[in-house]
């Protein structure tokens, strides 16, 4: 005789769910759209993959130029392009992940009023698909680190999947909080991408945190991303030590950011097809 099993679909309550154990259960489903996001990103592209690659180093030849060459900003002893590119990477992840993640929801709208399941898996999903990127964009800061002379320890280097570990959670709770507000309030489709360009320059991407003012970097430290970039920089060049204190910052502001945003994505996931 065939067994059957009961399943019982309850509304989210309002108290705070990790969602790991929804994660988990529907990681099939996170895997197709994960999987999906990468195919249509670089659909019906001449370079395809390519683009991983170029688009942090275009990047990088603008500013080695601009601020390397003509503004001389110092690069803690190593050559300035390889300190840019191993401050972009980190954020061209975050800013990439943050972005598509905010607008997973409103992109995956037939799904979200049509079929059940965990709606946190969507935008984990473009979270996901950033560490693709960011696998292939690591190539060239390999081949970087070993052209420029960089010594970096096997200490720093046993760090940086616990910093990509980090980064992935703070793109994802800002994802959580920005994808939840977008289907409320669509003001945010334009305010976003103003607030990734200015927080590029909160962040110590084209200039080390060490030239700002004592009381002007205490501020700046309030910025999560601040002490992942300075500790990614550091464990992939080898150049200077971790700083321990700025980093423990950003890991503790990187966990009350996802807990707030799983708790408010929650709290309103139940509206998301009536909204949406």
């Amino acid at each position: 005789m065939p067994e059957f099993r009961e399943i019982v679909l309850e509304p989210a309550g309002r108290g705070l769910r990790l969602g790991v154990g929804d994660l988990w259960r529907y990681r099939d489903l996170a895997w197709l759209l994960t999987w999906r996001d990468l195919k249509v990103r670089y659909k019906q592209t001449v370079l395809g993959a390519a683009w991983a690659l170029l688009q942090p180093l275009l990047a990088t030849a603008v500013f080695t130029l601009i601020f390397g060459r003509y503004a001389a900003i110092p690069s803690e002893g190593v050559p300035y392009a390889v300190f840019v590119y191993a401050g972009l990477l980190p954020w061209t992840y975050v800013s990439g992940a943050v972005t598509n993640a905010s607008q997973s929801l409103l992109a995956n709208a037939s799904l979200v009023t049509k079929v059940y399941f965990p709606r946190v898996v969507i935008p984990a999903s473009a979270c996901f698909a950033g560490l693709v990127d960011l696998a292939v964009a690591a190539t060239v800061l390999a081949a970087m680190v070993a052209l420029s002379g960089a010594r970096p320890t096997l200490a720093g280097l046993a760090l940086l999947p616990l910093l990509v570990a980090l980064l992935f959670l703070l793109a994802l709770g800002l994802g959580l909080w920005l994808s939840a507000l977008k289907v409320e309030f669509r003001d945010f489709q334009y305010l976003v991408p103003f607030l990734i360009q200015v927080w590029l320059f909160l962040t110590p991407v084209i200039y080390p945190a060490a030239i700002v003012p004592g009381r002007v970097r205490l501020l700046l430290a309030l910025n999560p991303l601040v002490g992942l970039v300075e500790a990614f920089r550091a464990g992939a060049l080898g150049h200077r030590a971790v700083s321990w204190p700025l980093l423990a910052a950003s890991a503790a502001a990187t966990a009350l950011i996802l807990a707030s945003g799983l708790w408010y994505f929650r709290r309103v996931e139940r509206s998301f097809a009536d909204v949406i």
